[in-house]
C-alpha cells in the first residue's frame, strides 16, 4: 500500500478516536507538535530509521520526546515506529488536519502577494473566497512573491484564483500574439 494511503488510514483512525472522545482540536494541536518536532529536527528521522539502533531504544527515545502528549498520540507514533512507517508522520498529520477542517467547514489556503498581508486583508480574503469553495472560513498562509507585480494569487486545494497583475499581463501578451498571426 502506498504511503499516502497508509497515512490516510492512520489519520482516519486517529480522527475517529478524537471524535469519540470529543478531542478533535486537542488531538490536532498535539499532532501539530509532533509534526513541528520532526520538521525542526531532521536528525530525529535519521535516528528513528537507523538500522543499528534497536527498536527498544527508538521507542524509549520517542516516549521521552513526546512524554507530555496524550497516550493516544504517543501510541500512534510508537505504532508507526514499530511498523517501520515513521516516515509518514507528516503526511498523517496533514491528513488529520484535512479531516478536522472538513468537519469544521474550514479549508487551508495559500495566498501569494507582493507584500505581507495584514490580519484584516486575510480576513477579507477568507470571507470573499470561503463561500466559493463551500466552506465557512479559510486558514490563510501568506507567501510573499515579488514576481506578481501586484494583486494576489490564491490556492485552495487544487483550485487557483489568479488576480495578479503578472497573470493579467501574460494574458494580454498571449492575446496580442494570437491576433498577430
Amino acid at each position: 500500500m502506498s504511503q499516502p494511503a497508509v497515512a490516510k488510514r492512520y489519520a482516519l483512525a486517529l480522527f475517529q478516536l478524537a471524535t469519540e472522545k470529543q478531542m478533535i482540536d486537542e488531538m490536532q494541536d498535539q499532532l501539530q507538535i509532533v509534526e513541528e518536532v520532526f520538521a525542526k529536527t531532521p536528525e530525529l528521522m535519521d535516528v528513528l530509521t537507523h538500522p543499528k539502533i534497536t527498536i527498544e531504544r527508538k521507542k524509549q527515545f520517542v516516549s521521552e520526546a513526546f512524554a507530555e502528549l496524550s497516550p493516544t498520540v504517543q501510541h500512534t507514533v510508537l505504532l508507526l515506529l514499530e511498523r517501520h512507517r515513521i516516515q509518514i508522520v507528516s503526511q498523517m498529520v496533514q491528513e488529520y488536519r484535512f479531516l478536522a477542517n472538513e468537519v469544521r467547514g474550514v479549508a487551508d489556503a495559500t495566498v501569494y502577494s507582493v507584500k505581507p498581508l495584514s490580519a484584516d486583508e486575510k480576513r477579507a480574503i477568507s470571507q470573499s473566497f470561503a463561500s466559493k469553495v463551500g466552506k465557512h472560513t479559510l486558514n490563510i498562509s501568506n507567501i510573499v512573491d515579488k514576481s506578481l507585480i501586484g494583486g494576489v494569487k490564491l490556492r485552495i486545494g487544487n483550485r487557483i484564483y489568479d488576480g495578479s497583475i503578472s497573470s493579467k499581463l501574460e494574458t494580454i501578451h498571449r492575446g496580442l500574439l494570437a491576433h498577430r498571426s
